[in-house]
């Protein structure tokens, strides 16, 4: 990757404990290059009115920033249609988005199932729990490879939508999700995939995948936190009944009946975070100048290059499908990398590796089931993005060494 990238992240240049920052904690949130943070300030500074309905000029400018960028995150995944566009706050607001307005949609009938695997997020499970949905749960392998066998086994008269990760949070396997996919729809199910660790790494295309819903955060993705998307078939978010109520979702309103308004905004209530928006898509136009692709091959590089550094170090543990001979970066995983060292307690060794200036995640992050399914209470979390090198690895991996001499 160009060294040029780096400098448009003013933050990578700081000092932590008085060493260079090593940011390794990429799938929790990215940085934001200065063109995204320049994007706020100016419209803040320069054009800040509240969108839609308003005739002046300042309005105007706002409205055509926003819808311009609904377009962007169209094109950036490949929909149909603006309509199938919802802006939200992030990708757990999108899962709860859709968990209650299908739960509204199916109130007539009982027994709702949803079909998750052992590896999501918390947002993947809690939100369907809170709606009344009993979950069926995909099993995976101990190198994190999901079971499709037991998985077409697990439809019923009951399933009413399939809920799975692209991309696990913690040990970065890509999932068949276009299998998972076609086996839904043969059993007439949609499928909702959660994005919010695949759209950072990799090129996404609704038209490709075909799934029904998709679902993803802006800070993950280089843009700001508190916007994200939810995608959705038109067809079926013309079936879904809106989310919440107040302005902006309704097209009349009386005390005896109030319509609906048009997609998307049916399920866009009150003032949207339209200065959000807007730098979600010059986060999205930044990467988009890079090339996914090219992002998805020097992280995939690193990816490999870590994998095999980390394999030296005595009585470590790589959680996920690293240890397969026939492992292929490059389709098997991306992002995060999970280990524990023996006789070490993730928390020590994330507590101390920051010391040195090397930012990680640990702990469960967010997914106490798959922590179950792989026997440990917590993980070391390193996660790559476009802006890391080859030299931060060798710099993290002398730490952990230097670290694991301690114990």
């Amino acid at each position: 990757m160009d060294e040029s990238i780096r400098n448009d992240f003013p933050i990578l240049s700081r000092t932590i404990y008085g060493r260079p920052l090593v940011y390794l904690d990429n799938a929790a949130t990215t940085q934001k290059p200065r063109q995204v943070v320049e994007a706020i300030a100016d419209e803040y500074y320069n054009v800040n009115a509240n969108v839609h309905r308003g005739v002046h000029f300042l309005s105007q400018q706002a409205t055509d920033l926003h819808e311009q960028s609904r377009e962007t995150v169209r094109q950036f995944i490949n929909a149909r249609s603006t309509n199938e566009i919802i802006f939200t706050r992030g990708t757990t607001e999108s899962i709860n988005l859709l968990a209650r307005t299908l739960a509204q949609y199916h109130s007539n009938e009982e027994g709702g199932e949803v079909i998750v695997s052992q590896m999501e997020h918390h947002s993947n499970i809690v939100p369907w729990q809170l709606n009344g949905f009993k979950l069926r749960t995909i099993p995976m392998s101990d190198e994190g490879m999901l079971d499709t066998e037991t998985y077409q086994k697990l439809f019923t008269p009951h399933t009413r939508i399939v809920s799975i990760t692209h991309v696990s949070n913690v040990m970065g396997t890509i999932n068949p999700v276009d299998e998972l996919i076609r086996i839904a729809h043969e059993h007439g199910v949609p499928v909702l995939i959660d994005g919010a660790q695949s759209t950072p790494h990799m090129a996404v295309d609704m038209q490709k995948l075909d799934c029904d819903f998709f679902a993803f955060s802006g800070h993950k993705i280089y843009g700001p936190t508190g916007i994200g998307v939810l995608y959705g078939k038109e067809e079926w978010l013309d079936k879904l009944p809106p989310y919440q109520g107040g302005g902006e979702m309704i097209k009349n309103v009386s005390f005896e009946l109030t319509t609906f308004n048009e997609l998307p905004y049916k399920f866009e209530a009150g003032t949207p975070d339209y200065v959000g928006s807007h730098a979600l898509a010059v986060a999205l136009d930044y990467v988009s100048q890079i090339g996914m692709d090219t992002i998805h091959q020097h992280e995939a590089e690193l990816t490999s290059y870590a994998i095999e550094q980390m394999k030296s170090i005595p009585n470590i543990r790589i959680y996920g499908n690293f240890q397969l001979s026939t492992f292929n970066f490059q389709l098997s995983s991306a992002g995060p990398i999970s280990f524990n060292i023996a006789g070490i307690h993730h928390l020590d060794l994330g507590t101390l590796l920051d010391r040195l200036g090397i930012a990680v995640r640990t702990g469960h992050h967010c997914a106490e089931p798959l922590m179950h399914r792989l026997g440990t209470e917590g993980t070391v979390r390193i996660s790559f993005g476009l802006y890391n090198t080859k030299n931060e690895i060798d710099n993290f991996i002398a730490g952990v060494e230097r670290v694991r001499k301690m114990f």
